[in-house]
């Protein structure tokens, strides 16, 4: 084993995207494979997404579709947040789709395509409710008017008209049914304007999961390809038949004994109470493991439950284990599946005061990840 690795189950992968597409129905899945695939890795993870059973890849940033281009990627890809810097020549050119949300976007893609000598793919964003990305309800008109002009003297095509919901891991909550409605507003509107997308998208993986109505043509789970749930009201990775596909790992690097009174890493935040055994892990707060784990985070060493003991530091831990034998290269796992009793991503999400999505795509460059299939 490795000082420490990230343990990516390829397999859980496209065994979750299968389900994803089972349970979507007729829409198109479109895994989203951003932030390096929830910190995953985003070329092993968007190959096994489209071994399951993906027809789209979706992204946030330019650099990491032209990646997957240039990778030999070449399913239908979607980048959706774009600056006036970012290179649209570039995404045009490897037939990459956009999400356009301003006119000042929609310009530069068609100056990019007129460059290119092809016509750009572009998805209209309307903001229906999160606030984020998108077009208001008041400029949406204008949006697609532009838009349909530039369709029509054969700059762009508009592939899609999306957005996002706020509240879908509340599958009751009100705000949903109003996104939906105006949702279907912006698509009459985009409809009188004379722009027909060949796709429409709403739904997350919450969605995806718990909202059939909200499914259109096409979904974009993202947390739920990892095997993780997008919310306790949607239900649990095993509920969902969903299976987490990482697992964080290192070997213990000391043991020692230690007496009582013993203050225990940086500001004594843990005082061992007795006569004990303290182990030290090589991970810390520069590889993915939150500071704020300090004495709430969960670790299985050989096989056993504990506590990190004391403050969280950029490198390392460490765990008070008592009178348990245990040595130097045991392993000690933060997460995973929790097929052997250790912690899960949602165990740490709960410790720490977070959600299962900040886990996992924290986890940095440094750790090395292994991928393995057959396990799931």
């Amino acid at each position: 084993m490795n000082r420490f690795a990230a343990e990516i189950d390829l397999d859980a992968i496209s065994a979750n995207v299968a389900r994803l597409d089972q349970v979507s129905g007729d829409a198109a899945v479109m895994a989203v494979v951003k932030a390096d695939g929830y910190g995953h890795g985003m070329l092993p993870s968007a190959r096994a997404a489209i071994a399951g059973g993906a027809n789209w890849l979706g992204v946030a940033f330019a650099e990491e579709a032209l990646a997957l281009r240039a990778a030999g990627i070449d399913v239908p890809l979607l980048a959706w947040l774009l600056s006036p810097t970012d290179d649209f020549e570039s995404l045009v050119r490897a037939d990459v789709d956009v999400s356009i949300s301003a006119p000042w976007a929609l310009d530069l893609l068609v100056a990019a395509a007129e460059r290119a000598g092809r016509p750009g793919h572009v998805h209209l964003k309307a903001d229906t409710g999160l606030g984020r990305a998108g077009a208001t309800r008041a400029d949406w008109p204008d949006l697609v008017t532009a838009a349909a002009k530039a369709a029509a003297d054969g700059t762009v095509e508009v592939t899609g008209v999306w957005s996002h919901l706020a509240y879908a891991d509340a599958p009751t909550h009100p705000t949903i049914a109003a996104q939906v409605a105006a949702f279907t507003e912006a698509l009459d509107v985009a409809d009188r304007a004379g722009v027909r997308p060949r796709v429409r998208h709403l739904a997350n993986s919450a969605a995806t999961l718990s909202l059939p109505d909200t499914h259109y043509d096409v979904v974009r789970p993202g947390i739920a390809v990892y095997g993780l749930s997008p919310g306790p009201e949607v239900g649990t990775a095993t509920e969902l038949g969903l299976r987490p596909a990482m697992t964080l790992r290192a070997e213990v690097a000391l043991v020692k004994r230690v007496p009582a009174g013993q203050g225990v890493s940086y500001a004594h935040r843990y005082t061992t109470q007795r006569e004990t055994t303290l182990a030290l892990v090589p991970l810390g707060y520069a590889d993915g493991v939150p500071r704020h784990a300090t004495n709430v985070g969960p670790v299985s060493i050989a096989g056993r439950r504990y506590r990190i003991s004391g403050t969280v530091c950029m490198d390392q831990f460490v765990v008070d284990v008592g009178d348990d034998t245990v040595e130097a290269g045991d392993a000690a796992v933060l997460f995973g599946p929790g097929d052997n009793g250790e912690p899960t991503a949602d165990d740490w999400a709960v410790a720490v005061g977070t959600i299962n999505y900040e886990i996992v795509s924290r986890i940095g460059a440094r750790v090395p990840r292994s991928y393995t299939v057959g396990s799931a």
